[in-house]
């Protein structure tokens, strides 16, 4: 059984004031039309945590300094072949506007299990579950922890939450975005944010954003 008198009072007061936001910016994701994701499968397939979103296998973020991979089980053998035949040939060869990445992609690594470094593996999987479907405009989100191999200190442990957002609709530019997030943040209490262009590989285009 669980007792809160074991819980020191200054994590106590912790755990509390983290329900509290996590509960402010669902309520506010919720006002805005968003839809919650399920985000309670911890363990993932690196095909969903990573090749699914384009991230190349010899990418430093797939070697275990940085990602836990499960001894057991180790590998998935539930995954949609017709979509990783998909997924597969776009890395190799490109597709879509993209070139590729010109290597030769291996199932066995996709097949990996870990424990996700991002609930953007939830977004893959739902955005692929929208595509077998009529098209209809959805914008779901996620509030949920996430798992990284980090060396631990005051400011990094190795496991954190993350808050996502996704929009699909047609006719979106990067202006919708920005629109999103001025709303999102000013129901948080901040205003006056700015925004610049960022690198990342795996979206474009990219942005980072200050107050």
């Amino acid at each position: 059984m669980f007792h809160y008198s074991r819980i020191p009072v200054a994590s106590y007061y912790r755990i509390t004031y983290c329900m509290l936001v996590r509960r402010q910016v669902q309520m506010i994701f919720l006002q805005m039309g968003f839809e919650e994701m399920p985000t309670n499968n911890f363990v993932e397939s690196s095909f969903w945590n990573f090749d699914a979103l384009f991230q190349p296998q010899q990418h430093p973020a797939r070697d275990s300094h940085d990602t836990f991979f499960l001894k057991e089980p180790s590998t998935t053998k539930i995954l949609p072949e017709d979509y990783v035949d998909r997924v597969k040939e776009v890395h190799e060869n490109g597709g879509y506007g993209s070139r590729g990445y010109g290597y030769e992609w291996k199932r066995e690594e996709a097949n990996k299990n870990l424990l996700r470094t991002h609930t953007t593996a939830v977004s893959s999987r739902m955005l692929y579950l929208l595509a077998q479907k009529p098209f209809a405009p959805k914008k779901y989100y996620s509030i949920d922890r996430v798992f990284r191999n980090e060396a631990v200190d005051r400011t990094h442990l190795a496991e954190f939450h993350q808050i996502e957002g996704v929009m699909c609709d047609r006719g979106l530019a990067l202006s919708d975005l920005i629109g999103v997030l001025h709303e999102f943040f000013s129901r948080l209490g901040m205003s006056k944010l700015r925004f610049k262009p960022a690198y990342n590989p795996y979206t474009e285009p990219s942005m980072e954003i200050f107050r």
